[in-house]
């Protein structure tokens, strides 16, 4: 009996022992959680920092260097500290949102120093206009400097961690941190905010990013002409219910504005919504997704290919050629390029996803297409396909030649394509047809999944 009687205080007390060591090493194991992430976030602030310095001492150089083998060696150093220091700023603990225009900055410096590598390789001098935006952008990279500077002092200053100060103290001293690391990058949004417009021939160009549709025409439609539009898009008879999202505070600024629909389909519940997209000017559908589940796969690629060029004609969009396909989670996603007698556009875009069970459109994006789809006067090639030939390497082993546009900056380009192999890899080069240059280079990659250019 006595025996008994001991047993329940030495299980209690076992497993006293076992919880007080179990929450001893859940401690130290929280603390080298708290300290790896902080390293970690000092690691990318101090990187960040470095990166930006090196920015501003190489547009410093750039600035009064007149050797055009110079200025490719710095305008690359520049171009590559500005991907590494957006890279590093990208994974700081703050929001998007309040550093938008500090990324848009760092991307503008890369692009438009790649811009200007292609004109010190095309032979161009550094014009006065272009010297001009160097300052402006070594002015800019100068405030950032300053403000992470004023944010490294505050930070030593505060002591950015405390391991002897309460849980408490520390939750207050980290969302100080949190704070001052917040209101710093604020005050530089606001500098940069400030800048003038960058305006070069590059992909991230303000008048680019800032460029309006041309695909959309001038009818401006209400919401329920919208709402008529989304009926006879996704078909009356198959919708349940029809509601509109929130206009949020930036949807103005949007490059097509937009109504936006969510629509339950009949005898669907509301979690099998589909979500889709009307321009407020054209009445144009923008996008469409349809996030349903998808069991099993019952069709190839090429019937899916053949489901979304069918449903393209169906919704009006003639002359469509698929380019290039992926395969994932069930779906088939595929691009389609305007075609106008024998030259592909490739700007004039259109995305489409296929479930690969029943063949159903889940997704459309024809966002490209709107903003770039216009009546063209393609110009006629100046050089043949056998002069444009000799611009490639002579073991460039093609299997194809057509015409194509290509995007190039804020230009479109008329180029003969050249599809081929170049020791055992696929390849794509594009060359000039009017003047025989050489504008781009991609390289196919073809996998079990499809087949993708980069």
């Amino acid at each position: 009996m006595d025996k008994k009687r001991w047993i329940i205080p030495t299980v209690l007390a076992a497993v006293l022992i076992i919880s007080l060591v179990w929450g001893y090493n859940q401690f130290n194991l929280r603390n080298d959680y708290e300290t790896a992430l902080i390293n970690h976030y000092q690691r990318l602030f101090y990187d960040t920092k470095k990166h930006v310095e090196n920015l501003q001492i190489s547009l410093s150089k750039a600035l009064v260097s007149d050797s055009k083998e110079q200025n490719v060696l710095l305008l690359s150093q520049i171009m590559n500290e500005a991907y590494f220091a957006q890279d590093k700023l990208s994974q700081m603990p703050v929001a998007h949102a309040e550093i938008a225009k500090t990324e848009k900055f760092l991307t503008q410096v890369a692009d438009y120093s790649y811009s200007l590598i292609q004109n010190h390789l095309d032979g161009k001098e550094l014009t006065s206009k272009q010297r001009e935006t160097l300052f402006n952008l070594q002015g800019n990279s100068s405030n950032f400097n300053k403000e992470l500077s004023l944010l490294h002092d505050k930070l030593i200053q505060g002591n950015f961690r405390e391991t002897t100060i309460s849980s408490r103290q520390r939750n207050k001293l980290q969302e100080a941190n949190k704070e001052m690391v917040q209101t710093r990058l604020v005050n530089l949004e606001k500098e940069i905010g400030k800048s003038p417009e960058l305006i070069y021939d590059g992909p991230y160009s303000d008048q680019i990013l800032n460029k309006k549709p041309v695909g959309l025409g001038n009818k401006k439609v209400t919401k329920n002409e919208a709402e008529r539009i989304v009926r006879q898009f996704v078909g009356d008879k198959k919708v349940s219910k029809i509601t509109t999202f929130e206009e949020g505070k930036d949807m103005p600024k949007a490059a097509i504005p937009s109504y936006t629909f969510s629509i339950v389909p009949k005898n669907k519940s509301e979690d099998m919504a589909t979500h889709i997209g009307i321009s407020k000017q054209g009445g144009k559908v923008v996008w469409m997704a349809n996030p349903r589940g998808i069991s099993k796969n019952n069709l190839s690629m090429k019937q899916a290919e053949e489901r979304a060029l069918k449903f393209l004609e169906e919704k009006g969009y003639t002359n469509m050629e698929s380019n290039y396909s992926l395969r994932y989670d069930g779906v088939g996603v595929f691009n389609f390029a305007y075609k106008e007698g024998d030259v592909t556009i490739y700007p004039d875009l259109i995305k489409i996803k296929v479930a690969l069970d029943n063949g159903e459109v889940v997704g459309f994006d024809s966002s490209a297409y709107l903003m770039n789809h216009k009546k063209r006067d393609i110009q006629t090639p100046t050089i043949t396909p056998e002069k444009a030939r000799e611009a490639v390497k002579i073991d460039f082993d093609i299997n194809s030649t057509r015409l194509a546009i290509i995007p190039k900056g804020n230009r479109e380009v008329l180029c003969y394509e050249f599809k081929g192999k170049y020791k055992g890899s696929d390849f794509i080069i594009y060359i000039n047809a009017l003047n025989g240059k050489e504008e781009d280079i991609l390289q196919i990659i073809k996998s079990e999944n499809g087949t993708l250019t980069f």
